[in-house]
């Protein structure tokens, strides 16, 4: 058996307190030609059910239509040049391993699809809805592109099981694809040039307090079995572990004594059926220019939205909402941003409160943003990133009482995968729209999707279609939910050079004093 530390780009291979987050530094192994799989991506494997299946699905749109030849050959020349996805994911009494599929053929991944009826919005959210409940075959990779046609252009479909990447690795690797002008989409990539750093977001930055917990446990755990006890001699590394030890213990009592939050049609018996959803994108420029007027995050107005097109729903549907929470799972990054092309999952969760039953768009982002911030310096992810971990290297029993303390008190999981802010080409065409849907897992029947991709903000959702068959009314209120928000921000007590920015943002139909606009 081979064991393999990956070096780091100081040249040292040992992590060492209040570096970036590094998680190239955990050990992969290699037994006749098979990889070990990391422990958290085995338990995105394991949380395969039938009624929630661990796989993340995403469509591109395109205006024109794709020439199904060419995007042949950008998949054969870009996306198969990660090994992993010419390898299929194996479990026997050992483990799960990554094993190459020596069977592999590009044409049991890579299908023209079609669409029932005339190729329209709901015929493709139909069939996306379809194939969203239908499992991946375990005998091969597990993943599948379906290019079919839509409005008169097409649209690209693609399902891959969690256990290969979680978002922040899958939208890269699928940017990989791209090129920002037609010619170079269709050129032979040359080798990777380094990523540039794009703005992080929120959930990047939530995990930067984490890195000095993560490397001190790394650095002490390892140090203690491979060099003795040289380490537990420094004083200052073992109260800097102590206080971060204690940190962990009081989240994971957190976790462990959580109460289930509000129950509302949302939560229930989950079915094998699915159902999709995305609405019109929002501009990106307006979602900053109200967080910046609030002293808001963009995630922060994003995800009051959402609060608030889910209490439309329930109102709508006639039920309560007064005093309603609604918790979401929400990933949080862990991999360093230079490091976010590289395949296998490393985020770790943090439970967030929605207070549904809020009203007024303004307190009720205001509230969001109050617990958005006490999330900022917890250790929560890393306690769920050790849980996952447990998942995938413990027994069945441990993985179903972990799987059900984290997926029993919470109704939905939320994602925000910031994308690039430029239009990007595909097989010589260019890509109109991104979205995409997250798995849940457990008894979890919600996921909402937030991406950013070329000056505008996409939502998608969704549901169990036995609790929610009708997603696209929770959805479509996504609009009317912001726009209410802009209303209530429009009228408020801001100074005159903050109405410049309003005027640029919303253009010249807009009236700070009056609280109107032109849509």
């Amino acid at each position: 058996m081979s064991r393999t530390w990956a070096n780091r780009s100081d040249g040292k291979n040992e992590p060492h307190l209040g570096r970036r987050l590094d998680m190239s530094n955990l050990p992969t192994f290699t037994v006749m030609g098979r990889e070990r799989m990391s422990g958290v991506d085995t338990a995105w494997l394991r949380m395969e059910h039938p009624t929630n299946l661990m796989m993340i699905v995403g469509v591109m749109m395109f205006p024109e239509k794709v020439d199904f030849a060419k995007l042949k050959t950008v998949v054969e020349q870009r996306w198969l040049s990660f090994k992993r996805f010419k390898q299929k994911a194996v479990q026997d009494p050992t483990g799960a391993w990554w094993e190459t599929d020596k069977k592999f053929d590009l044409q049991n991944h890579l299908k023209r699809g079609k669409l029932p009826g005339k190729g329209s919005k709901r015929d493709l959210q139909d069939y996306v809805s379809q194939i969203a409940g239908e499992s991946l075959d375990f005998g091969r990779p597990l993943w599948q592109f379906q290019l079919v046609d839509y409005q008169g252009g097409s649209a690209l479909i693609t399902r891959i099981h969690h256990c290969y990447a979680d978002g922040i690795a899958l939208i890269s690797v699928m940017l990989s694809l791209t090129a920002d002008n037609p010619e170079k989409s269709l050129a032979r990539p040359k080798p990777a040039a380094k990523r540039p750093r794009d703005e992080m977001d929120f959930w990047t930055s939530v995990s930067k307090p984490m890195a000095s917990v993560w490397s001190g446990a790394m650095k002490l755990s390892r140090g203690l079995v491979e060099q003795g006890l040289e380490i537990a001699k420094d004083p200052a590394t073992m109260r800097e572990f102590a206080t971060k030890g204690m940190e962990l213990a009081d989240e994971l009592r957190k976790i462990a004594l959580m109460q289930p939050d509000s129950p509302t049609r949302f939560k229930g018996n989950l079915s094998r059926g699915k159902r999709v959803a995305w609405c019109d994108p929002l501009p990106l420029s307006e979602v900053k220019v109200i967080g910046q007027a609030l002293g808001c995050s963009v995630n922060d107005v994003l995800l009051a939205t959402a609060a608030g097109a889910l209490r439309d729903y329930l109102e709508r549907k006639g039920d309560k909402t007064e005093g309603i929470e609604l918790r979401a799972i929400v990933p949080v990054n862990l991999r360093p941003i230079e490091k976010a092309h590289e395949l296998g999952n490393q985020f770790g969760l943090v439970f967030a409160d929605l207070p549904i039953g809020i009203e007024d768009p303004v307190e009720r982002l205001k509230q969001v943003r109050t617990r958005m911030r006490a999330l900022k310096g917890s250790s929560q992810p890393i306690v769920a990133f050790v849980l996952l971990q447990a998942v995938g290297l413990g027994p069945k029993i441990l993985q179903d009482q972990i799987a059900g303390l984290i997926g029993r008190n919470a109704t939905a999981v939320m994602t925000n995968v910031p994308g690039p802010q430029k239009p990007l080409y595909m097989a010589g065409k260019e890509i109109g729209e991104i979205d995409f849907w997250v798995p849940q897992s457990g008894g979890i029947g919600m996921g909402v999707s937030i991406l950013t991709y070329n000056g505008k903000v996409q939502f998608g959702l969704i549901t169990d279609a036995g609790l929610v068959p009708d997603p696209d009314n929770i959805i479509n209120q996504f609009g009317d939910e912001f726009e209410r928000l802009v209303m209530q921000t429009l009228m408020g007590p801001y100074g005159p050079e903050f109405e410049v920015e309003l005027e640029k943002a919303f253009g010249a139909g807009i009236s700070p004093a009056k609280g109107t606009r032109r849509k």
